[in-house]
């Protein structure tokens, strides 16, 4: 192996400036994807700071070879046109549809967004990168505590509650769900030498499940009454 060439090359290419830009931009693209998943990771939702970092960074780095690889001027977008598809994919895996509640679609268009960014610093758009990545946390801290000060995010929330027969316990459950207009999802009932289990699901937002939650405690028709969960859409 001719190591002189090969050291030659290398040189050549670090005089050319190329290779400082390219570390300029893949290093903004993972710090952006990273300020992005930090506050997924935050929130503990699935593709958190190294998901979106790598992903931001993937981009980037195709983007960059999109035109570095490129034969002709006419082929600069061949790599990079394959990124949407690819990204489509990784985002669709990210939507689950859990007991009645469908989750992820937040996680999946951030990821979409998070590789448009990782585009941007990629092909040298360094303003537009750092300006898309400031509205997307702004829209993501901003508007997620607006709905939930607003009570607009639906919530999917597990209770548990004992009594003495199965009857009796379904009829308070349905008497306090109806002053919120809610019905029982995913109802399962066990019992016991003394008495029966009932565990169910409730759709609603913040605000209606905790007063649900205070008069499932305060009936005295139950013996107990516990909270199991409960899961966000998004």
């Amino acid at each position: 192996m001719n190591w002189q060439h090969f050291l030659d090359l290398i040189h050549r290419e670090l005089a050319s400036g190329i290779v400082s830009s390219s570390i300029t931009r893949l290093l903004l693209a993972a710090i952006l994807g990273g300020a992005i998943g930090l506050e997924r990771e935050y929130r503990h939702r699935p593709a958190g700071l190294r998901t979106n970092m790598f992903i931001c960074f993937g981009a980037a780095l195709f983007t960059l070879l999109s035109r570095g690889l490129a034969a002709e001027p006419s082929d600069y977008t061949r790599i990079a046109a394959q990124i949407i598809p690819g990204i489509g994919f990784i985002g669709a895996g990210s939507i689950l549809h859990t007991r009645g509640l469908t989750t992820g679609l937040t996680t999946a268009a951030t990821i979409f967004v998070v590789a448009s960014v990782g585009m941007a610093a990629g092909g040298g758009l360094y303003l537009t990168a750092v300006f898309a990545t400031l509205l997307v946390l702004a829209a993501l801290f901003l508007l997620g505590y607006m709905e939930e000060s607003f009570n607009i995010k639906l919530l999917m929330s597990s209770y548990e509650v004992t009594g003495p027969s199965l009857d009796i316990v379904n009829r308070e459950v349905n008497r306090i769900l109806e002053s919120h207009h809610r019905m029982m999802q995913n109802a399962l009932t066990g019992e016991t030498a003394d008495h029966i289990r009932l565990q169910f699901d409730v759709v609603g937002c913040a605000g209606e499940q905790r007063e649900l939650f205070r008069q499932l405690k305060a009936s005295s028709v139950f013996r107990s009454a516990v909270s199991l969960g409960r899961v966000e859409r998004e």
